[in-house]
């Protein structure tokens, strides 16, 4: 590989269950291509609550914000979304900045 060659990233989503609580956490980047398959990650597994841990994402467009959202509205004030530097930039800009869902990195 040419030293001007970067590697994309690596899109992964993995879930730990403890109980009613789901963690799933993200890696690289999540698109078109990639959101629905962190949702179904997400609602693989029965859950009371869910903790989205994206602070490992590195790319979040309008596909991402979408599953977000609806997620947040299947698990109402059960959700908690940890964000990357990227995502809360992406989600401020997007007018959800304020959201109870989103919580400190």
């Amino acid at each position: 590989m040419d030293q001007g060659d970067v590697a994309p990233p690596v899109f992964s989503a993995s879930a730990e269950v403890d109980g009613g609580h789901v963690r799933v956490v993200v890696t690289g980047e999540v698109d078109m291509a990639t959101a629905d398959t962190m949702v179904q990650t997400v609602l693989r597994e029965p859950a009371e609550r869910v903790t989205l841990d994206l602070r490992a994402v590195t790319f979040f467009d309008s596909a991402a914000i979408h599953a977000v959202v609806r997620l947040a509205q299947r698990f109402p004030d059960a959700i908690a979304v940890l964000p990357s530097r990227q995502v809360r930039r992406v989600l401020d800009i997007a007018g959800l900045g304020e959201q109870t869902w989103l919580h400190p990195a």
